[in-house]
């Protein structure tokens, strides 16, 4: 029976259906529909239509599994979603889903999910404006599944895969091409694993998530490859992200997010490799960057603003314009650099122990006047600001800024530092006091309520 409340949902939500169908062209109405042959199953039912072209959209409301074994496509007719999936417990496999709306209001799709514990895999989802809409489903599992959006504009094509409010989903072995981002808002505990992602705005967007891990990705040829927004917690591993290009381009982005695990990523051929910007957030956190290897980016890794809390360990910085800078002219040095590896470093190692004799530091010369004046960055290796940056470096005008300084630079990549505990480190910069903010003005020294900090 139900309540009054219920029958009334149902009902609005079975009109809605018929109205998308409705709405089909006449072209594809034309087409069979695999709609009766769900409706008539039961769950646990394994449905295998034969090889054809059926009239979407779909709705499935039963746990029962739909196997097109690579030989069935299900065209929406350019309305509304494809699929529909509204059970708990089924499976999706071997389908070509295509065609679907075109608004982004409705999330047009080709498999909106709303339920917990499905399989969605070995499928072809092309034509799409969004690929798959996991929504407030948890327990998912999407492998293997080939992905594309419609072909707009990359601002307004949908989403290659995005999970809202959806915990718990292993995303798996996916090649997604061409759509505009993968999107993870406001959801936890989610493995995104082993996909290719390329031809994209946002290889992947976390906003609001937290616990996810992320590993043996390959992002390609987005604008940016990963990037984190107020997101604790995540981990990523492993993952391989090139040619992240274009004014914005970036490898991995981090705007307040803490406790972030960054391990054994290859980041190549970005605009910048990896961006920081006020990471960590929460007090009393830190975020560990270690064993990455940057190379061939215009910048390894940019800093937004002077911050602390990372802690940068066994990292391979090799033939980066410029190894590390940070906006508005000031300092790296507050975070814990130790043993990366520097292409440029310029020391020696007479004991032959594998470590530089004296500490890597980076100084701010000339390159002062495209971090402090972001548009002058457009004559960034020019002959008239190599040749300024040669001067400041042979007769400085005044104190150049230190960057960074990591006091056991690696002569070679392959050299295992061995790590006393934390709290026993070296300070970075023993002649600063680390309670006091960066202070390129050096009031610290002459105001007495600077002295006193």
């Amino acid at each position: 029976m139900g309540t009054p409340y219920l029958r009334l949902t149902k009902k609005i939500m079975t009109l809605a259906f018929m109205v998308s169908f409705a709405a089909v062209p006449a072209w594809a109405q034309t087409l069979p529909s695999l709609q009766p042959l769900i409706d008539a199953a039961s769950p646990g039912d394994v449905i295998t239509p034969a090889p054809g072209v059926y009239a979407g959209p779909l709705l499935i409301d039963k746990a029962v599994t739909l196997d097109g074994r690579g030989q069935v496509t299900i065209d929406s007719g350019g309305v509304g979603s494809v699929i529909v999936l509204k059970a708990d417990g089924a499976t999706l496999r071997g389908l070509h889903l295509q065609n679907t709306g075109e608004s982004h209001n409705d999330l047009d799709s080709g498999i909106q999910v709303r339920g917990n514990y499905n399989v969605i895999k070995d499928n072809v989802i092309s034509d799409n404006l969004f690929g798959i809409d996991i929504q407030q489903s948890n327990n998912n599992i999407v492998a293997r599944n080939r992905i594309g959006s419609k072909d707009f504009d990359l601002g307004v094509r949908g989403d290659g895969i995005r999970l809202w409010y959806s915990n718990e989903n292993r995303i798996e072995d996916n090649t997604i091409t061409d759509s505009r981002d993968m999107v993870v808002w406001y959801s936890r505990d989610n493995t995104i694993a082993s996909n290719v992602i390329s031809g994209g705005r946002y290889g992947l967007h976390f906003m609001y998530a937290q616990y996810n891990l992320v590993k043996d990705n390959r992002f390609e040829a987005n604008s940016v490859g990963t990037f984190l927004m107020y997101s604790d917690g995540v981990e990523m591993r492993n993952n391989r992200i090139s040619h992240g290009i274009g004014a914005t381009g970036m490898g991995i982005g981090m705007k307040e997010s803490s406790d972030v695990t960054l391990e054994d990523n290859t980041i190549v051929y970005c605009a910048t490799g990896i961006y920081m910007d006020v990471s960590p957030y929460q007090p009393d956190t830190t975020n560990r960057i270690r064993r990455n290897y940057l190379a061939f980016n215009s910048i390894g890794m940019l800093f937004h603003n002077d911050w602390t809390g990372n802690v940068l360990e066994d990292n391979r910085f090799e033939s980066n314009f410029v190894q590390v800078s940070v906006n508005a002219g000031a300092s790296a040095q507050r975070n814990d650099w130790d043993g990366n590896y520097w292409d440029d470093y310029q020391g020696f190692d007479r004991d032959g122990d594998g470590i530089g004799d004296s500490a890597h530091e980076t100084r701010v010369y000339a390159d002062r006047l495209w971090m402090d004046v972001p548009a002058a960055s457009f004559f960034k290796g020019s002959a008239v600001l190599s040749m300024l940056d040669f001067l400041e470096r042979l007769a400085p005008f005044s104190e150049p800024i230190i960057l960074l300084k990591d006091p056991r630079p690696k002569m070679s990549p392959d050299v295992k530092v061995a790590r006393a505990p934390t709290a026993e480190r070296e300070n970075n910069d023993p002649d600063s006091d680390s309670k006091i903010k960066y202070d390129p003005f050096g009031l610290s020294k002459r105001v007495p309520k600077y002295m006193q900090q």
